[in-house]
């Protein structure tokens, strides 16, 4: 062994360290010969029931508490238009929170918003809503991750950008979705950056063609889907009416589903 590899094992170390406590957590980590999948899933500090919506503003971090639903948010079921547990004004960041089951609706940004570092055990009806009529609004989801979604894991109800980063999901529909059929429809934006995303999963990211959206994808990692079976991004044509949307193809094409086969890598 040359003195070179334990330098730059000392790097990779000292930076991991460094996200570390900035509260990111990273899927991917670099070893002197190759790239590991290993989102590390974290141990809660403590549990809060909660049993009426948390309102947030200003910055809240929770040290890895863990909340959970009880009373009229512990159904756990996959209902449309459940309350959340945790509802954040605009401007607002929560860090460093473990959603548990029961996850009612999870988390709703009424604004621009951040999550940092934010785990959701067992989605409920969907991880996080993002709301908000102004096209300048920003939702910044950083580090963390989510399991077992069974719907969607982001839904991308109003208007603006949405970037996810550095985040692990495990056993969803699909991660990232634009509203298909809200009675009011915008223009939006999502980047993902830096995703792991382990099978069984059905899509990554769905937008709407027809009111503009766009899907940037960076530095994905999909893991154990040998089949290539989840759609990377999937594109609709959605509505106004309430009606389920159609489809309108997949795949990169520059304007819609922004891309390359070289962003994502098979593991």
């Amino acid at each position: 062994m040359t003195s070179r590899a334990p330098s730059r094992t000392g790097s990779v170390r000292a930076l991991l360290g460094g996200l570390a406590a900035l509260g990111l957590s990273v899927g991917m980590i670099m070893t002197d010969g190759a790239t590991a999948n290993a989102a590390t899933w974290p141990t809660a500090n403590g549990s809060q029931a909660v049993t009426a919506t948390i309102p947030v503003s200003g910055t809240k971090d929770y040290g890895m508490k863990r909340l959970y639903g009880s009373g009229d948010l512990g159904t756990g079921g996959q209902n449309e238009d459940q309350d959340p547990l945790l509802e954040l004004a605009p401007g607002a960041v929560l860090k460093n929170v473990i959603i548990g089951a029961p996850a009612a609706d999870g988390i709703h940004c009424l604004g621009s918003c951040t999550l940092q570092n934010v785990w959701w055990e067992d989605v409920g009806e969907d991880a996080a809503t993002f709301l908000g009529s102004s096209s300048s609004n920003v939702y910044t989801v950083s580090g963390g991750g989510a399991k077992e979604a069974s719907d969607k894991v982001f839904q991308f109800n109003g208007a603006g950008t949405l970037n996810v980063s550095n985040f692990a999901v495990q056993n969803f529909g699909t991660f990232a979705r634009s509203c298909g059929n809200c009675k009011t429809q915008y223009k939006r934006t999502i980047n993902l950056n830096s995703i792991e995303a382990t099978y069984k999963g059905n899509k990554l990211v769905g937008i709407n063609t027809n009111y503009g959206d766009s899907a940037t994808l960076k530095n994905i990692t999909i893991v154990g889907d040998s089949s290539k079976k989840i759609v990377p991004c999937q594109k609709y044509v959605g509505n106004n009416t309430g009606k389920e949307p159609t489809t309108n193809g997949s795949g990169p094409d520059g304007t819609y589903c922004k891309y390359a086969s070289s962003d994502i890598t098979y593991k």
